[in-house]
């Protein structure tokens, strides 16, 4: 009686941590399941998320294609127009060759504007060639002004092609004042490192407030990476906007620095501060300007928002604008 006791009382128990496992075994599954639906419904979305941008770019190609298939469209249809009369006829000739001359300009514009000089220049070329040619039948006096103006743009765009692009000039000095926001800030938080722990906030904030700058910065160069002005002058504005709260900030931590400086021995702040002298001279040698402080990282930002980059048009354009008598 006893054993059959104790296998009675054992039995239950094994039942017991059979149903439990059975129970465990299920929620693991389910769990394993959830997880799986997870990581489904994550690559979905990441999949689309993917397409939308793919058919963002194509829209955007698509909108390019039509519009060279209507500039072609409107090119045929001026080569196709005839009128009965032959003095009709030749002046209707001449209006095509205009406004045909003004798309070619317009296209050459276009590749200004996406800084491709050389595409651009072969273009005038070819259209002051087109000009000399007899089948030529705008008015002498106009066709003279037409070609001088060509070549003037053709000497123009040669002479820019060969200097750097303003737009790269503006990365330069942005990546120019990102050096020194970097440097300026590394300098800074060691040189307020032995201060009491009461300008830890404040210094937490000023380094904050840099690194927002930087990356505002960033933002700058991709617009200018990309010839938007607008987008550009808006980004470098609030970098502006920004530095100007470290003004103040700065010549408290100058005063500060100097005055720490003074508690060490004169032959070891002679010797640093001589060494940051060289240093900077150095830089501002390496790259023939660069920023000292924050307010001179300001005027350069003011200079930049004042010369930012924009589309000149072609001498040429100007002439076939005018209305001709």
């Amino acid at each position: 009686m006893p054993i059959n006791s104790e296998s009675l009382s054992k039995d239950p128990s094994a039942v017991q941590q059979r149903r439990q496992a059975t129970v465990f075994l299920l929620r693991l599954q389910w769990l394993v399941i959830f997880l799986l639906i997870a990581a489904i419904l994550w690559l979905y979305i990441s999949q689309q998320r993917f397409e939308h941008h793919v058919n963002e770019r194509l829209q955007s190609n698509e909108q390019v294609v039509s519009r060279l298939n209507e500039m072609d469209d409107r090119l045929f249809a001026m080569s196709q127009q005839t009128l009965p009369e032959p003095r009709a006829a030749a002046s209707s000739q001449a209006q095509n060759q205009l406004d045909l001359l003004r798309i070619q300009i317009q296209a050459a514009d276009r590749l200004l504007a996406d800084n491709n000089h050389s595409a651009a220049i072969d273009l005038l070329r070819g259209l002051h060639w087109q000009l000399s040619q007899s089948s030529n039948e705008i008015a002498p006096a106009l066709t003279v002004v037409i070609k001088q103006s060509l070549t003037k743009d053709i000497e123009r765009l040669q002479a820019k092609s060969a200097q750097p692009s303003p737009w790269q000039l503006h990365n330069l000095a942005i990546q120019n004042i990102q050096d020194f926001l970097h440097s300026h800030e590394r300098f800074t938080h060691a040189a307020t490192r032995p201060q009491n722990t009461d300008s830890d906030v404040s210094l937490t904030r000023r380094q904050l407030t840099i690194h927002e700058v930087i990356m505002t910065l960033n933002l700058a160069s991709q617009a200018s990476n990309m010839r938007e002005r607008e987008p550009l002058i808006g980004y470098l504005r609030q970098a502006r906007k920004q530095l100007k709260t470290l003004v103040t900030q700065e010549s408290m931590s100058a005063e500060t620095a100097s005055k720490t400086a003074t508690t060490n021995s004169e032959k070891t702040s002679r010797s640093t501060s001589a060494g940051i002298t060289n240093k900077s001279h150095d830089t501002s040698l390496s790259t023939k300007t660069a920023p000292t402080d924050i307010s001179e990282v300001i005027d350069w930002l003011d200079r930049l928002i004042a010369n930012a980059p924009k589309p000149t048009p072609l001498l040429t354009t100007q002439i076939l604008d005018k209305p001709q008598r």
